[in-house]
C-alpha cells in the first residue's frame, strides 16, 4: 500500500500558512510525540510555542495523539491551551472524525501534520482532510535505529 501526503516536508516550520489558508483549511491537527514536541518530553520547546502562537491567529488547531499514558496526558493538557485528543487510535478515523465534529468542523477544512504516515497521514486520509508528513523535530539527535525504522516506514510514501 502507498500512502501520498499532500504535503511531505522536512520541517513543520516550513509549512506554508498562506497557502493552506488560501485553499480554505480552517483548522490544524497535529500529532503530538515527535511532531510537536520530542516525544514523551511533556513540553513545547519556545520555538514551537511562537510557532503555535502564529498558527492559531489563522487556524483553529489541537493535537490528536494515539499516547494512552495517563500521567503523560495530563502534562500536556496543562500545558496545552488548545482542544487535545488522546487515545486517538490513528489510523482509524472514528474518534478524530467524533472530535473534530465536536468542534463543528469539516474534514475538508482540516489538515492532519504528522511525522508517521502509517498513523497520522493514513488517519488524515481515511477521515478526508489534507495532510502534511513533517520530519521530527528531534531528527538530528534520534538514535540510529529509531531513524532507520522511520525510514522504513516512509517507504510506504508514494513521491
Amino acid at each position: 500500500m502507498f500512502i501520498k501526503p499532500d504535503y511531505n516536508l522536512k520541517r513543520i516550520y516550513d509549512i506554508n500558512l498562506e497557502e493552506l489558508k488560501a485553499s480554505g483549511i480552517e483548522a490544524m491537527l497535529f500529532d503530538l510525540d515527535s511532531t510537536l514536541m520530542a516525544s514523551k518530553s511533556g513540553v513545547y520547546s519556545e520555538q514551537m510555542r511562537a510557532w503555535l502562537e502564529k498558527v492559531r491567529k489563522d487556524f483553529f488547531i489541537a493535537v490528536v495523539s494515539n499516547n494512552k499514558n495517563s500521567e503523560y496526558i495530563s502534562k500536556v493538557k496543562s500545558i496545552s491551551d488548545f482542544p487535545t485528543l488522546f487515545c486517538a487510535a490513528k489510523p482509524n478515523p472514528q474518534k478524530v472524525l467524533e472530535f473534530i465534529k465536536q468542534y463543528n468542523l469539516a474534514p475538508e477544512k482540516c489538515v492532519l501534520v504528522g511525522d508517521r504516515p502509517l498513523t497520522d497521514i493514513l488517519c488524515g486520509k481515511n477521515i478526508g482532510c489534507k495532510t502534511i508528513l513533517v520530519d521530527s523535530v528531534t531528527a538530528d539527535s534520534e538514535k540510529k535505529i529509531v531513524r532507520f525504522v522511520r525510514f522504513l516506514e516512509r517507504l510506504s510514501i508514494r513521491r
